[in-house]
């Protein structure tokens, strides 16, 4: 598949963070950082990756594609939850080496496989014997056991 990217290596700095070429730079694995937000709310949902195919995809079909690095493979968010992300709007950053993914989040509104909305659900606290987890009081929307199986 072939993509609709310009080679960052072809722009200057200048042209890169000030002109109009989309030029993602993937790091050395082939992937970009995805931050993505829910539209409307602005709420973090996750931080994953996305190869060129998945961006590319992405912008294609207007739902949301990433590149898994534990399955090592391509997946449509949502595929097997049935909780798509259709994408409102992708933002670059400055250097065009991480993108912000704003979605809006359909099926129960689960974006992480725990079965909660955001996979953002845990904060650091300091206690006596260091830091530690504990719940953020996220919504859970889903039982992973029945969507995924045992």
């Amino acid at each position: 598949m072939s993509t609709p990217f310009i080679d960052p290596t072809t722009l200057s700095p200048h042209e890169r963070e000030h002109g109009s070429q989309l030029a993602p730079r993937f790091d050395s694995h082939g992937l970009i950082t995805a931050i993505t937000i829910e539209a409307g709310s602005n709420q973090v949902l996750m931080v994953a990756h996305m190869n060129a195919q998945a961006l590319a995809l992405t912008l294609e079909t207007g739902q949301v594609h990433y590149w898994s690095r534990s399955r090592g493979k391509l997946w449509k968010k949502g595929e097997s939850s049935g909780e798509i992300q259709h994408l409102v709007e992708l933002r670059l950053d400055c250097d065009q080496d991480a993108v912000l993914v704003v979605v809006e989040q359909t099926g129960r509104g689960a974006a992480c496989h725990t079965g909660k909305k955001s996979c953002f659900y845990r904060k650091v606290e300091m206690g006596p014997a260091g830091p530690h987890l504990v719940d953020a009081g996220v919504e859970q929307v889903f039982d992973p056991k029945d969507v995924y199986g045992g």
